[in-house]
C-alpha cells in the first residue's frame, strides 16, 4: 500500500523510539496549520462579537455577550459528539474523517460571513451557533486523527504541534482581527479565505485510505444518545480527564470571554484603548508559549509520563489569573497573559496525548473525543454566565479573577486520580 494511504497507527507503538514514516511526517508537519483553522475561526469571531455586541447595546453588553456565547456553545456541544458518531461510521473512498472536516470548514465559514453582516443580537446568536457548529464539526474528526494514525510514542510530539497551531491562532487571531476593527465584514471574509485554503491543502496532503470495505457499525437516534453517556464508574480515567478539562477551561473562559470588558471595567481603559490592548496580551506571552509547548510534548514522550506536566500546566493557568488582582493595570494584564500562555502551552501539549490514552473504545475514537471536547465547549456556556453573575452580584469585574483561579486549580488536580496514564 502506498505510504500516503497506509494508516500510521500500524507502526510499532510499544516503545518510545518509534520513527515516523513519510505519511506521519506529513501529518506532523501540517497538523499545526490544520489545528489553527478552527482556532482562527473562534478567535476572530470572539474578538469581533464582543465589539459587535457592544455596538448594539453598550449598557447590556455583559449579559448579551453571555447570551451569544451560550447559544454558540450549545451548538458546539451538539456538533462534537454528533459528527464524531457519524465520522466513526462513515465509509467512503476518501476515508472516515476528511468529508466531515471539509463540511465543518464550509459550515463554519458560512457562519463567519453571516456574522459579518449581522446587526442585531438575534442575528449574532444565529451566526455564533453556525460558527461553533461548523468549526467543532471540523475539530472532532481532525482530533480523531491522533488515535487513528499516530503511534503512542509520537503522540506527545503530535499533540505539541496540534496545540501549537490551535493556541497560536487563539493568540494571533485577535491581533490580526484588530487590524479590521473598523472593517469587521472584511475581517470575517479574510479569515474565511485563509481557513478554506488551509483545510483543502491539509486534506490533499494527508489522504486517508479508502475504508469502504470496513464493517459499518449500526446507527440509530437511540444509539446516539446512549453513546453520549460514558459511565465514569466503568471508565473512571475518562471521567477524570473530562472533569479536568471542564474546570481548567472553565476558569480560562471566565477571563477570556470578558477580557475586553475587564480591560474597560476593571483596569479603566476606554473602548478604543481596550480594543488595541487586548489583542496584544496574547502576543506578549507568545515567546513563553512557544518554549513551553515545544518542550513539554517531546519531553513527555521521552519520559513516558503525562500527568505531572498536565498538572503543572493547569496550576500555572490558575496562578496567572491572580496577577491582575495584585497589579490592576495594563502591565498586570500583560503579565497575566504571559503566564497564562506558558501554562496553556504545557497543558495543551500534553493533555491531548493524555486523553488519547484513556478513550474507552477503539471503534468510537471520534465520538469519545467529541464527548471529551464537550469539556472544552461547555465552559464557554457556563463560564460567561457564571462570570456575569459574579460581576452583577459583587458589582466588580475584579471578583472574576479569584473565582477563575479556584476553578482552574480544581481542574489541574483532577488529573491526579487517573491511573492508566503515568
Amino acid at each position: 500500500m502506498d505510504d500516503q494511504l497506509a494508516p500510521a497507527a500500524t507502526m510499532t507503538t510499544s516503545d518510545h523510539t518509534a520513527t515516523p514514516d513519510r505519511a506521519v511526517k506529513r501529518l506532523l508537519a501540517s497538523v499545526p496549520f490544520a489545528s489553527a483553522t478552527s482556532g482562527l475561526g473562534f478567535a476572530v469571531s470572539g474578538y469581533f462579537l464582543a465589539l459587535q455586541v457592544q455596538a448594539v447595546d453598550a449598557d447590556a453588553k455583559v449579559a448579551n455577550l453571555a447570551l451569544v456565547q451560550a447559544a454558540g456553545a450549545v451548538a458546539a456541544m451538539v456538533a462534537q459528539p454528533l459528527i464524531g458518531v457519524l465520522s466513526d461510521r462513515t465509509r467512503t473512498r476518501a476515508g472516515a474523517r476528511p468529508p466531515w472536516i471539509l463540511l465543518g470548514a464550509l459550515i463554519g465559514s458560512v457562519g463567519l460571513i453571516t456574522a459579518g453582516q449581522s446587526t442585531t443580537i438575534a442575528l449574532l446568536m444565529v451566526a455564533a451557533m453556525t460558527i461553533q457548529f461548523g468549526f467543532n464539526a471540523l475539530a472532532g474528526p481532525l482530533s480523531a486523527i491522533l488515535p487513528d494514525r499516530i503511534p503512542i510514542p509520537l503522540r506527545g510530539r503530535y499533540s505539541t504541534l496540534s496545540g501549537l497551531g490551535s493556541i497560536a491562532s487563539a493568540i494571533l487571531g485577535p491581533v490580526v482581527a484588530s487590524l479590521f476593527a473598523d472593517r469587521i465584514p472584511l475581517g470575517y471574509l479574510s479569515a474565511t479565505g485563509v481557513i478554506m485554503v488551509i483545510v483543502v491543502a491539509f486534506l490533499v496532503l494527508n489522504p486517508e485510505p479508502d475504508n469502504r470495505g470496513l464493517p459499518r457499525p449500526g446507527f440509530s437516534v437511540r444509539d446516539f444518545f446512549t453513546a453520549l453517556w460514558v459511565d465514569p464508574r466503568q471508565h473512571p480515567d475518562f471521567g477524570w480527564a473530562f472533569l479536568g478539562r471542564l474546570f481548567i477551561f472553565g476558569g480560562y473562559f471566565m477571563v477570556l470571554t470578558y477580557q475586553l470588558y475587564l480591560a474597560q471595567g476593571y483596569i479603566g481603559l476606554s473602548t478604543s484603548e481596550a480594543a488595541k490592548v487586548v489583542p496584544l496580551i496574547g502576543v506578549v506571552g507568545l515567546p513563553g508559549f512557544l518554549v513551553a509547548i515545544t518542550v513539554a510534548g517531546p519531553y513527555s514522550d521521552r519520559i513516558g509520563r503525562r500527568k505531572p506536566l498536565v498538572l503543572a500546566g493547569g496550576l500555572i493557568v490558575a496562578a496567572s489569573t491572580l496577577i491582575p488582582l495584585a497589579a490592576p493595570s495594563v502591565a498586570g494584564l500583560f503579565a497575566s497573559g504571559a503566564v497564562t500562555t506558558i501554562g496553556f502551552g504545557i497543558f495543551t501539549a500534553v493533555d491531548i496525548a493524555l486523553v488519547s490514552e484513556v478513550l474507552p473504545a477503539k471503534d468510537d475514537f471520534a465520538k469519545d473525543l467529541g464527548i471529551l471536547n464537550i469539556a472544552t465547549t461547555l465552559p464557554s456556556v457556563l463560564a460567561p454566565a457564571i462570570a456575569a453573575g459574579i460581576v452583577q452580584f459583587s458589582g466588580s469585574y475584579g471578583a472574576v479573577y479569584p473565582t477563575a483561579a479556584a476553578v482552574s486549580a480544581l481542574g489541574a488536580l483532577a488529573v491526579l486520580p487517573i491511573k492508566s496514564v503515568r
